[in-house]
């Protein structure tokens, strides 16, 4: 499978649109939001495409990656939304809107697994085995040829999932419980925000 996977610095260019359902994922130098940094953003429109936008660490300033980020029209799909979206509150300062997250969907779909990693999914519903090798890998620098594929896998596949998962959601009668659900998304990232990091509804 050939990817069509395209690299801007800084921001996305002017000219590119996209349609009312994406992708998105996200590489950081490590998962602690107090030490860590945002270095990268993913967007696939579920053609097999990728348009990696490498942020610039010293002002985040992505006008028009915002724009598309902060439209409630195009509806905007992560797995494991709870990170990305705290490390994009931190970094670029605002609360994505219009958010679905595969993870989260699995986890209500799927009762049948308690695997609920994008590689499981990828192998379920997509049918390819992908490395995760290079998830630990420096994404901060000069990017390899190698990890450039690897950022664009974690987004193209994402729409099929997406769908594969909803069908289940709507089969089981779980799809109001999920759409319930998702809309508490971005007070969970207020939470960890606030380093609530606890089950705040626990005994």
């Amino acid at each position: 499978m050939n990817l069509d996977i395209k690299l801007h610095k800084q921001d996305l260019p002017d000219e590119i649109n996209f349609s009312d359902k994406i992708a998105i994922d996200c590489e950081f130098t490590g998962l602690n939001i107090e030490r860590d940094r945002l270095c990268l953003l993913q967007i696939s429109s579920g053609n097999y495409d990728a348009h990696i936008i490498q942020l610039n660490k010293d002002n985040y300033n992505a006008p028009n990656l915002k724009k598309i980020l902060l439209d409630e029209n195009i509806n905007k799909l992560f797995h494991f939304a709870r990170a990305d979206l705290l490390f994009i509150k931190k970094y670029l300062g605002i609360d994505v809107k219009n958010v679905n997250c595969t993870k989260i969907m699995s986890k209500i779909a799927r009762g049948y697994s308690d695997k609920h990693g994008l590689k499981d999914l990828i192998k379920e519903f997509i049918g390819i085995d992908v490395s995760k090798q290079l998830q630990s890998s420096d994404f901060g620098g000069e990017l390899s040829d190698k990890q450039l594929k690897y950022c664009a896998q974690d987004v193209v596949y994402l729409h099929e999932i997406y769908s594969s998962l909803k069908k289940i959601l709507e089969r089981e009668n779980r799809i109001d419980l999920y759409h319930k659900i998702i809309k508490f998304i971005n007070t969970r990232v207020e939470l960890d925000f606030a380093s609530f990091k606890e089950d705040i509804w626990s005994h």
